[in-house]
């Protein structure tokens, strides 16, 4: 039997080396183990896209759950990176992963969520698992747009991309990536305006193709100049299971 003394010092982690530079995640769960370990496979494309990146270049992270590719990107990369997480589990995993990689200076994180309206809302869980996924801000439906009973339902504060940006609470990025379950559509409407800098290099966002809302997104960001490479997108798609006709999209302009 451990103390709880023995046990707070326990404190697992795993590290992944990449070009000589150590990256460091807190694994406190096996599901936060997995997500460390299934990094490469989980979502190649994302790792592709991110090491394309530039020194010094700023990205936006929406949905940065507790951090995967966001440190990875700042790490591996030099990226500036804005990262978004409302549920509060994740985002309290997401700043220590921060500060174990040292990276105060480099990631700045907002416990909020990002959606086309401002404002105090409700954070539906679908369970209550560090690292877990597939939360709604605000409706009770699922990443399909199905109702959902959550496990829990957290309070939670809504912002607009275009508004912290506007503010001055986060720089214009060059890079965003939008993984938010379902809701991908409503962060794109509330960052018209970021959208429309030329100083945006690209977008990577987890689409749906079996959601009218999503394909209406991928018409919009195309009518803004933003393109995708139709091949990526098939390599990407998952073609079975839950998430079966899911893929990240990777927009370029």
């Amino acid at each position: 039997m451990l103390t709880l003394e023995e046990y707070e010092k326990l404190n697992p982690r795993c590290e992944l080396t990449h070009n000589g530079v150590s990256v460091v995640y807190l694994t406190p769960t096996a599901f936060t183990k997995w997500r460390a370990d299934s990094l490469f496979e989980k979502e190649p494309v994302t790792i592709e896209w991110i090491a394309g990146f530039r020194p010094g270049e700023v990205l936006v992270d929406v949905g940065a759950n507790v951090g995967m590719y966001t440190i990875w990107a700042a790490k591996t990369r030099g990226a500036r990176v804005f990262a978004f997480e409302p549920e509060a589990q994740n985002y309290a995993l997401l700043n220590r992963n921060i500060v174990l990689n040292s990276l105060g200076g480099r990631v700045t994180a907002y416990c909020l969520a990002l959606s086309d309206q401002a404002g105090y809302s409700e954070l539906h869980l679908s369970d209550l698992r560090v690292g877990g996924s597939c939360h709604s801000l605000g409706e009770r439906v699922d990443f399909r747009h199905q109702p959902m009973n959550p496990a829990y339902s957290q309070g939670c504060v809504a912002a607009r991309l275009d508004d912290m940006v506007a503010s001055g609470a986060v720089q214009q990025p060059d890079h965003i990536k939008i993984d938010v379950d379902g809701f991908e559509p409503k962060v794109i409407a509330g960052a018209r305006r970021v959208l429309s800098e030329k100083r945006l290099r690209s977008l990577l966002i987890e689409t749906n193709q079996n959601l009218s809302d999503h394909l209406q997104m991928v018409e919009e960001l195309k009518s803004l100049g933003f393109r995708y490479d139709p091949a990526q997108v098939a390599a990407a798609e998952r073609k079975s299971g839950a998430f079966k006709g899911v893929a990240e999209y990777v927009f370029r302009r």
